[in-house]
């Protein structure tokens, strides 16, 4: 049985931040249901797709959860959310904060009709800064937190990560934190919890890490940025055919590399004897490491490193992974069949427990769960017959494979 098996989430959240977090809930074991508005999710058009409403980007984001479609807009929908929410562990919503009060969806007023409830916002900003209620995309966010100041540092090009990184960054905090509060819960005598997850506090805590470096210390003890990773040479090394990702760190991998290499004279040289003499002169160590790399072809290298236990590996396109021979190995790909789209690839759940990991199941169609999730929730077949007259609830029909 995976961890949050038994745990129901609500999910209000759009685009990539959250419904990444709630798909690691769902990898976990959660159930979640993803409340859409009448157009939903606006990754249902972003990229290809084999069926409408069912897009490559919304593919990645929302495997193994179940769409209902809700207009909160009106008063009867949000009646309905309501009823959903009441059988619910975890509420998430990616709104701004200034919205919620007209939705009937402020945090103190949920949480006082739901006290065992884990309140989630996922917010561009903390609210009581000057920032806070801004709108926020990874873009933004990028920018903000010293992304595109990192690559222009390396690169000499302002630019962003070519990844939504903040995205993904604060999704992954997200979804940490709201497995931690529902863990909390069981120790507090069920008492909910009141979860907040900014992105720009979260992606400068993920920058932050290596890049504080000298401004740890007050006075600083040097200028931020960690200089080996800012190395503008630091990428895949140049072999005779080809690239090689190679990676000496030890002194004993460094003093192993320059001998095989038959550089004794560099195995030797004071400026690489330590980390921190080498992290000094890593401009030259690594136009250095360049040169010797050259000078073999990369199968060379990689029987060399793994003689000599050096962290190396080749460099693989996107379209290689599939192929990888340790993906395939560990049953990384998960492939579904569907009645309309065909065959699906998706990336699995990388975290097992107990030798167990989450299966994938197909991303929903959108209301494809409306009549069954309401009817558990109470409501009868007419009034729910009436949300759909009214427009403020879609129920679609049962897919063939649902």
């Amino acid at each position: 049985m995976l961890p949050l098996s038994g745990i129901r989430v609500i999910d209000l959240s759009t685009v990539v931040m959250g419904p990444y977090a709630s798909q690691w809930l769902a990898d976990l074991g959660a159930e979640v249901i993803k409340v859409e508005p009448p157009e939903g999710d606006s990754t249902r058009r972003t990229g290809p797709a084999a069926e409408d409403g069912m897009s490559a980007i919304f593919l990645g984001v929302n495997r193994s959860k179940k769409s209902v479609v809700l207009n909160l807009k009106l008063p009867a929908a949000q009646a309905a959310l309501e009823r959903l929410v009441a059988g619910a562990d975890v509420f998430m919503h990616s709104m701004r904060p200034q919205k919620l009060a007209g939705l009937g969806l402020d945090p103190a007023d949920v949480m006082a009709r739901h006290p065992r409830l884990v309140y989630v916002s996922l917010l561009g900003f903390a609210e009581d800064g000057p920032y806070g209620g801004r709108p926020a995309y990874d873009d933004i966010i990028q920018g903000l937190s010293g992304n595109a100041a990192l690559m222009a540092a390396q690169t000499g090009t302002m630019r962003y990560f070519p990844t939504i990184a903040a995205d993904k960054t604060s999704g992954l905090v997200a979804a940490l934190s709201i497995s931690a509060a529902i863990a909390g819960r069981e120790r507090q005598g069920g008492k909910g919890a009141l979860v907040e997850v900014p992105m720009f506090e979260s992606m400068v805590a993920f920058n932050l890490v290596e890049h504080l470096y000298g401004q740890h210390f007050e006075p600083p003890r040097g200028p931020t940025g960690y200089p080996r990773v800012l190395a503008p040479l630091r990428r895949p090394y140049q072999s005779a055919d080809g690239h090689v990702c190679m990676m000496p760190y030890t002194d004993a991998h460094w003093r192993d590399f320059f001998t095989a290499a038959g550089r004794p004279d560099l195995a030797a040289d004071p400026r690489f004897a330590g980390i921190a003499a080498r992290t000094q002169h890593i401009e030259t160590l690594y136009e250095l490491t360049g040169e010797i790399v050259r000078t073999r072809t990369t199968s060379a290298w990689l029987a060399l490193c793994e003689t000599l236990q050096i962290p190396v590996a080749r460099v693989n396109q996107l379209a290689e992974l599939v192929d990888d021979p340790h993906l395939r190995a560990t049953g990384f790909f998960d492939t579904l069949d569907d009645a309309a789209m065909g065959t699906l690839r998706f990336a699995g759940a990388p975290v097992r427990f107990d030798g167990e990991r989450a299966a994938s199941a197909l991303p929903p169609r959108l209301g494809q769960h409306t009549r069954g999730l309401l009817g558990e929730a109470g409501l009868s077949g007419e009034q729910i017959d009436e949300l759909g007259r009214t427009g403020a609830a879609y129920c679609a029909a049962p897919a063939t494979n649902a």
